[in-house]
């Protein structure tokens, strides 16, 4: 057993009402700049609906994630070694612009400056790659409103397996948001698909990551994700991604996504895993068990053995604690309310959902039968205006007992909280029906519907001593092992075919995670005075020079040194 620690989290669709606050804020912290116009690191799909990139869950088509031989073994879908050699020049499994959508701003110069006329002036759409005048024909988000109908909800690949048990006349049409990131995965597609080996999964807390020096720009990574939650930025010729706001939960703060959630839906939390299981658990031949197998892959960090093994792997005290208090433990296995999104990529995602419920609810009412009611909410349940055979090929790779069983737990809490808020007796009975207890109900309550800011983020800070750690490139995950399906091959000091896959990484420079929880954290304002010598490097297109990048200049002709002329200022202000 080899114990590592990851992050996770898990989403609440039931809380998701599509206001899109979460991609906002993260384009605004992390792709608000030249060459990333069309990435959204977090997007929020409709469901059903083509998503974004258009029907990037088609493997047929993309080729992403993994495959089992018939050996038993694993190996990206997109081809190994020598299918990547002979292709690395030309790749023509990646998606278009316009399977993401044209980028676009909007004249409003035209809009302030247009003469007097008969007619108001417009502001028309302006492609932000071209400049020209466009037409907007798709964005991240284009299946909302019912999914477009029915035209753009043929295109869905999820409900192409199961259109035959769906009624797709429009007044029976189902709605729900899937907000997506990165999954951070297990056992990462994409690090096994980089040639150069760029992208590396740290070894301390399982962030996935591109380094920036290393990627040549290949985009074979865009290829093997699964979740084509990798970009290509057209101007740096490099790949990016989301980083799981990997200087935030240095310092213990949630990632801004979660941060700024109205919805309260996201959970973030530690897990420990058993490095050792992860390829076996991937590698199962029932895709249907695949659910089970990689829940079978987490440790309980209440067992003392699970502690020792932690300690022993130089995992920190009050990083086991933050496992056992973590509430994505909670949610996966002590509740069993989530589910991981496309299991049968066999990449082990770990961004989790809880699938809805309120449909149920709503069909109910709007039939006049009592929408809170125990037994008609377990009845109503195979009767989902949601069918769950579309959930199943969401979460649990078409397997509906899994699903059916999620949505009888969160129906009996509905039930069973209702009649206390009613101030009828307690009903053991309701809990004992999904086999849960009335406390376990109760906890699950809390942390699903009033849990506080600290109970739903539970986040354990880098430590000053691993900083060194924290500044350099992990490279240990799942792949790394001998014979290990990535380009690398063989181990963390592996030579690739390109001759840079693995061995001791490029440090990545990161704000020191003192000095930023010191400024998040202050009550006073920044001073004035620093303020023009710091430049945020990562809006700078590369035009030109930002105030700030270099000393400000001084005056020659009295004396002084300039940024091309350095010398020592006496303090009388002549230079010698």
């Amino acid at each position: 057993m080899r114990v590592m620690a990851q992050m996770a989290m898990v989403m609440n669709l039931d809380k998701c009402i599509g206001c899109h606050t979460c991609s906002v804020t993260c384009k605004q912290a992390w792709t608000n700049r030249s060459g990333v116009e069309y990435v959204w690191f977090n997007n929020v799909e409709s469901r059903p609906g083509q998503g974004y990139p258009r029907t990037y869950e088609d493997q047929q088509q993309w080729q992403g994630g993994w495959v089992r031989t018939r050996s038993g073994r694993l190996k990206p879908r997109s081809g190994g070694r020598v299918k990547k050699l002979f292709s690395i020049f030309a790749n023509p499994k990646l998606p278009s612009m316009q399977d993401y959508y044209e980028p676009w701003t909007y004249d409003y110069e035209h809009l302030l400056t247009a003469p007097a006329g008969g007619d108001i002036p417009v502001a028309r759409p302006k492609s932000l790659l071209t400049g020209a005048d466009t037409k907007i024909r798709w964005s991240a988000n284009w299946d909302d409103s019912l999914a477009g109908g029915n035209e753009i909800a043929a295109g869905d690949p999820v409900l192409r397996q199961v259109s035959d048990r769906v009624r797709e006349e429009y007044e029976n049409a189902f709605l729900f948001f899937l907000p997506r990131i990165c999954e951070h995965c297990l056992n990462p597609s994409c690090a096994a698909s980089c040639p150069s080996g760029a992208i590396y999964k740290r070894s301390e807390d399982g962030i996935v990551l591109v380094d920036q020096d290393r990627c040549r720009g290949w985009r074979m990574c865009v290829t093997g994700c699964p979740y084509k939650k990798v970009y290509f930025n057209h101007r740096t010729g490099k790949a990016e991604k989301c980083t799981f706001c990997f200087p935030r939960i240095e310092i213990g703060q949630p990632t801004i996504c979660s941060e700024t959630c109205v919805g309260r839906l996201r959970y973030l939390g530690l897990m420990l895993y058993d490095a050792d299981a992860v390829a076996a658990a991937a590698a199962v031949k029932d895709e249907h068990d695949l659910y089970a197998a990689q829940r079978s892959v987490f440790l309980d960090p209440h067992d003392p053995a699970v502690v020792a093994a932690a300690r022993q792997a130089d995992i920190p005290d009050d990083w086991i604690e933050a496992a056992q208090r973590s509430p994505i433990w909670d949610l996966i296995m002590r509740y069993e309310v989530a589910l991981p999104l496309h299991p049968e990529y066999r990449t082990m995602p770990m961004v989790w959902y809880i699938p809805p419920l309120s449909p149920v609810v709503d069909v109910l009412r709007d039939t006049g039968h009592d929408g809170e009611d125990m037994g008609n909410l377990f009845g109503a349940v195979d009767a989902l205006r949601i069918p769950l055979e579309y959930l199943a090929g969401l979460f649990t790779a078409g397997d509906t007992a899994p699903v059916r069983a999620v949505l009888n737990r969160l129906a009996a809490m509905r039930a069973y909280q209702r009649r206390i808020n009613l101030g009828e007796p307690r009903d053991e009975s309701i809990a004992a029906a999904v086999g849960m207890t009335g406390a376990q109900m109760d906890d699950m309550y809390r942390l699903l519907a009033i849990a506080k800011y600290d109970e739903r983020y539970v986040i354990p800070a880098a430590h000053a001593e691993d900083a060194h750690r924290l500044e350099q490139l992990g490279t240990e995950c799942s792949l790394d092992y001998e014979g290990g399906p990535g380009m690398g091959g063989g181990g963390p000091y592996g030579q690739g075919p390109f001759g840079e896959s693995s061995g001791t990484p490029a440090p990545i420079q990161v704000e020191t995670f003192h000095m930023l929880r010191e400024r998040q954290t202050s009550d006073s304002f920044t001073d004035p005075g620093d303020e023009p010598r710091r430049v945020n490097l990562l809006n700078w297109d590369g035009k030109g020079r930002p105030a700030g990048l270099f000393p400000p200049r001084r005056d020659t002709s009295t004396g002084g040194a300039g940024i091309d002329e350095p010398g020592v200022i006496d303090t009388d202000g002549s230079a010698r």
